[in-house]
């Protein structure tokens, strides 16, 4: 398998997981179809399946027209399915979803959103955080609880270090002021914000990253209990 970063709208990012045996994709939180569709396109691949990690338009929002044009298969979480445009499977936690060669396992993460969840591809240690895990982030929480947030991100950091994280949008750099903020002494935050600057120069993602960076350099993955992770959403809304 390997993964293709679509930008999308301004700052999120689609992800086609690809199958290069038989020319199929997932695509993980189509927010528009268009650039799907044409990369599909122009690479012959067939789009067997959409994979939402939570219902917010831009993250969503290009179901129905990739569906129409693949007769693709949308999957999502159960208790979220009227939420989720044009959703076939309905996962739960903890599920093993397997269909032909792709194969995850599905992480309930509340917080951001009540019915977010995680698609962890645990044989290729690929995780798609949507919008829980952000490289030097979390979410903004809209639905849940901090204390759901946090034991959400508590459930993402046990993944192994050397898990590849995709999250939804390129908050990278902008993360990464709030963690030096925050954290001014931590010589590997220091060292990823000279590579983030690096790639964001380039006109290049700075995603992957990997669970390890993060438990080195995310302040909220670094908070030692609920309290001190909720002051710092607190500060990082305000910031």
């Amino acid at each position: 398998m390997r993964v293709e970063i679509i930008p999308c709208l301004k700052d999120n990012y689609s992800y086609l997981i690809i199958d290069d045996s038989n020319k199929s994709a997932c695509v993980v939180d189509p927010s528009e179809a268009e650039p799907i569709i044409n990369y599909l396109k122009n690479k012959d691949i067939n789009l067997k399946y959409i994979l939402n990690t939570h219902h917010h338009f831009d993250h969503i929002g290009g179901n129905e027209d990739l569906k129409k044009e693949f007769s693709s298969i949308v999957v999502g979480f159960k208790k979220d399915s009227e939420r989720i445009p044009g959703i076939d499977i309905f996962l739960e936690d903890g599920q093993i979803w397997e269909a032909d060669n792709f194969k995850a396992k599905i992480i309930h993460v509340p917080g951001h959103t009540t019915g977010h969840i995680c698609f962890n591809f645990f044989q290729e240690k690929l995780a798609f955080t949507g919008d829980t895990l952000f490289s030097l982030g979390c979410g903004r929480i809209f639905e849940g609880t901090y204390e759901q947030m946090y034991e959400s991100l508590n459930k993402i950091k046990s993944l192994p270090k050397e898990t590849k994280i995709y999250c939804g949008h390129e908050y990278t750099l902008s993360n990464s002021k709030f963690c030096m903020e925050n954290d001014p002494d931590n010589q590997n935050l220091q060292k990823k914000i000279e590579q983030i600057k690096k790639l964001t120069s380039n006109g290049l993602p700075t995603i992957p990253t990997t669970i390890k960076e993060e438990l080195d350099c995310n302040i909220f993955l670094r908070a030692k209990n609920l309290e001190s992770f909720s002051k710092l959403r607190d500060l990082k809304d305000n910031f």
